[in-house]
């Protein structure tokens, strides 16, 4: 129900000519077949994976037309938020800059993988959130949450992230299910500690914070589940934006989950700071990307 696929014609196994009174064809055995057909990992629609938005509708070039193109948000978000990042970012860790650059590889590899439905589209775009995931882990989680073992040296626990991403990119590619229960593994703890975070402080720009990234990244994944579950009565509808509607929402929520956590970083690794979370265009607007000023408390 997801997309029309193009099928792939089995290839010729036996030659035109045969002796006379010999069978006209040959049949091989089934496991040459399969690596006959193998297809590469470059091809086009070589990945399982193919969503709800039907292929080849508007260029012979481009699988999911909408769904590559809606990733232009990351292009536009990503250097936005360096510039409006950079002075926070020279004052806490430079490494902060590398979590923005890994969210524009996230928008390039998943153009790609919409536009060609590859395998190695699939696994770029699934590990660069892996390794986006694992940086922003690495700097915002609070030392009061690391294993006991690592007795809170941020080195150390960046080292153990850094280690178990490798393994995990890597066994990615003989095993793509792996990929998957490693980003699981730390979304769910960064959820936990959001959850444990928003319990204990009286901090209304944190909660809200919080409460709008939540309610964000609701609507993103109720948008990325529909179109896997309920593809055959989008198609019935002619409605095959969802996923991407996930694309743009996710794009935007990922600048209040970063200011989430710089708020909650700052309560630890910040003292004598404050963060004043801001948003770009104006502060007057409803909508807008937030970003944090550090305000030095020596000079309120």
């Amino acid at each position: 129900c997801c997309g029309h696929r193009a099928v792939l014609s089995p290839p010729q196994l036996c030659p035109a000519l045969v002796s006379s009174g010999a069978p006209r064809c040959q049949s091989q055995p089934l496991e040459d077949r399969r690596r006959v057909r193998m297809p590469s990992i470059f091809a086009y629609q070589s990945s399982e994976v193919d969503w709800c938005e039907s292929n080849f509708q508007h260029s012979e070039l481009v699988a999911e037309f909408y769904n590559t193109f809606s990733n232009v948000t990351f292009f536009i978000f990503g250097p936005l938020m360096i510039f409006l990042m950079h002075p926070y970012a020279q004052k806490r860790s430079r490494y902060i800059y590398i979590t923005w650059i890994l969210f524009i590889v996230i928008g390039l590899f998943s153009m790609y993988f919409h536009m060609t439905l590859s395998f190695l589209g699939q696994m770029l775009d699934e590990i660069a959130i892996l390794w986006l995931l694992a940086s922003g882990y690495s700097i915002w989680m609070p030392r009061c949450y690391f294993p006991a073992f690592l007795r809170e040296s941020r080195l150390q626990f960046s080292l153990l992230v850094i280690i178990t991403t490798v393994i995990s990119t890597f066994l990615s590619f003989l095993r793509p299910t792996v990929n998957a229960y490693a980003l699981n593994s730390i979304a769910a703890h960064i959820l936990y500690i959001v959850v444990q975070e928003y319990k204990k402080t009286s901090n209304k720009e944190l909660r809200h914070t919080i409460e709008v990234s939540v309610v964000l990244w609701a609507f993103a994944l109720t948008s990325w589940v529909s179109d896997r579950l309920l593809c055959s009565f989008w198609q019935r509808i002619s409605f095959f934006y969802l996923h991407s509607i996930w694309h743009v929402l996710i794009s935007i929520t990922f600048p209040y989950g970063m200011v989430t956590m710089a708020l909650v970083d700052a309560r630890y690794e910040m003292p004598g700071q404050t963060l004043k979370v801001r948003y770009w265009p104006r502060e007057t607007w409803p909508v807008g990307l937030p970003y944090v000023e550090v305000i030095d408390d020596k000079s309120c």
